[in-house]
């Protein structure tokens, strides 16, 4: 049998344990799989294969870190049944083979366990999934996520608008039977810069966090703001490098110096790759783009506002700075 993951939207079917949300994993009956006649016949859209992630020392590393419960533990070593039972006879070293939607679950008449909070089972966001879980874990869901909303997106031919049909075995593509077209998963890299100077009067080290509009206003005078880091997407025809010094520029008018890649992650709203680097401020008076941000300043890392939470790559970034100097977020 085949287990996939079940999503609506951005949301993951998770079951709730002792430590926090896990994703539960469904045994699909052999009628939901796809067979090669039936992938060239329909683009059946709801259900996506997905690739392997990371090794499996990838998934029970981060869980270990976390001081996840034993009971989780066992958790993830299981699958579950389309009738809901706990299937042990399974385990997964890696992750699920599969993802749906609960559309096509629904349409496909495929069982699944009661959803309601007081059963234990609910629809969670990635975005606070990815706080918790290891992350080819995440990873993963962030591949599933990416993958059905392109399916969704690419049922018709973007050239001559004919329905499209999925490419043969081991091509990830939608083919356009008219005038065969073929359309792939775009993935848009944006780059994200944690840029840090020394304090010009006590020379503890700063880092350069700004709030954007889109994380929203102070509503109450209790409620902290949260700020992150310059990011942005690369303009077609520029090198990371070029994105970096063109972002930073724009956004907070200051020049950089020793720019160096440190990590990426996919994040898939809508479709990205954040590739992260460090840099040093070089120079330059700061005046933020008002369009796009409401304030921004170097901290003290002693003295940091509210900024994103665990599992996002401007955390990592952030985090890495502050344990250099011996500090801990």
């Amino acid at each position: 049998m085949t287990s996939a993951f079940i999503f609506s939207d951005d949301t993951v079917l998770c079951r709730q344990l002792p430590n926090g949300w896990w994703p539960v994993q469904l045994e699909l009956p052999p009628s939901a799989t796809h067979s090669d006649e039936e992938t060239q016949l329909a683009y059946r859209v709801g259900h996506v294969t997905l690739l392997e992630s990371l090794a499996p020392r990838h998934w029970s590393s981060d869980i270990n870190s976390t001081n996840a419960s034993v009971d989780a533990l066992k958790y993830a070593d299981t699958l579950e049944s389309a009738d809901g039972s706990i299937n042990t006879a399974h385990t997964f070293t890696a992750q699920a083979a599969s993802a749906i939607t609960y559309d096509y679950a629904i349409a496909h008449h495929i069982a699944l366990p009661i959803i309601a909070e007081a059963s234990g089972n609910a629809f969670v966001p990635y975005r606070q999934l990815i706080t918790q879980l290891p992350v080819a874990l995440s990873d993963q869901l962030s591949q599933a996520i990416q993958l059905l909303r392109w399916q969704t997106d690419t049922q018709f031919c973007s050239r001559c608008a004919a329905p499209t049909i999925h490419a043969k075995r081991d091509e990830r593509a939608m083919v356009c039977p008219v005038c065969r077209l073929r359309q792939y998963p775009r993935v848009q890299p944006c780059v994200i810069t944690a840029i840090t100077r020394p304090n010009p009067q006590t020379g503890e080290m700063q880092i350069l966090l700004a709030h954007h509009h889109r994380y929203g206003q102070q509503k109450t005078p209790s409620q902290a703001l949260q700020y992150g880091l310059i990011a942005g997407f690369v303009e077609v025809g520029e090198s990371l490098e070029h994105a970096v010094v063109r972002e930073v520029a724009e956004e907070v008018n200051i020049s950089l110096s020793d720019i160096r890649y440190v990590s990426s992650q996919p994040w898939p709203f809508p479709s990205n790759l954040m590739l992260g680097f460090r840099a040093s401020y070089a120079g330059g008076e700061l005046i933020i783009q008002e369009d796009e941000l409401s304030h921004a300043d170097f901290f003290d890392l002693s003295n940091l506002p509210k900024i994103p939470s665990k599992g996002s790559i401007a955390y990592e970034l952030i985090a890495q700075i502050a344990n250099e100097q011996g500090l801990s977020l």
